[in-house]
């Protein structure tokens, strides 16, 4: 099965930004709404599209063993507001959820071993500054829960010019991951994060043969 890795924080955190260190033909970039990169460099494997199925299908083709959601949130936003004058608003929602759901699943399920995805997400706060992804309607939040789907939930941090992924707890947060395999703060790197997953659970990706 492929393993979904969610990453989550404020605009501006450093999310995008985490993905400097790849190589141009190293991940595969699902830009959903297409937003510029805040680096120079281009993937050489990247497209833009907030359709599931779509993305689903790409990423079962796709010729490298990683995969960058970025920003998954605007597949949500998207929906909602091509949806948003429709009569039944409660169906948008299970539309909304069932996306996401799906999503993860798909990942977990129909991918290799040695496949990454990462699902790149805002986050929000409440008054008492608890941090929670930003999603759409009660089924994902109440029902779904997708950080209960996934093992590891990195969020990302700005302090003052440096960006940071914070990678447990400290109560106010969702961000999870196995013991031992970070410490408690990471450079704000995703090519040094995959690194580090791949050598904790021992996931070599397999080169394609010439021709297939």
């Amino acid at each position: 099965m492929g393993e979904a890795i969610l990453c989550y924080g404020k605009s501006g955190s450093g999310k995008s930004r985490s993905l400097l260190n790849f190589g141009e033909d190293e991940i595969f970039l699902v830009n959903v709404i297409g937003k510029r990169m805040p680096f120079a460099k281009k993937f050489k494997y990247e497209m833009t599209s907030d359709n599931v199925d779509v993305i689903k299908s790409k990423l079962k083709a796709m010729p490298c063993k990683v995969a960058v959601i970025d920003d998954a949130g605007y597949m949500m936003t998207n929906t909602f507001m091509r949806n948003r004058d429709a009569k039944d608003q409660f169906s948008v929602y299970n539309q909304i959820g069932d996306m996401m759901w799906g999503l993860v699943r798909y990942v977990k399920k129909e991918l290799p071993d040695d496949v990454l995805v990462y699902i790149l997400m805002h986050e929000e706060s409440d008054d008492f500054g608890n941090t929670k992804l930003r999603t759409i309607g009660k089924l994902l939040d109440q029902k779904v829960c997708l950080e209960g789907m996934v093992t590891i939930c990195l969020r990302c941090v700005a302090r003052g010019t440096s960006h940071l992924f914070l990678t447990n707890s400290t109560g106010t947060g969702i961000e999870k991951s196995p013991e031992g395999l970070f410490e408690l703060e990471e450079p704000n790197d995703l090519k040094a994060i995959d690194t580090k997953i791949r050598k904790f659970w021992g996931i070599e990706p397999t080169k394609k043969e010439d021709g297939k």
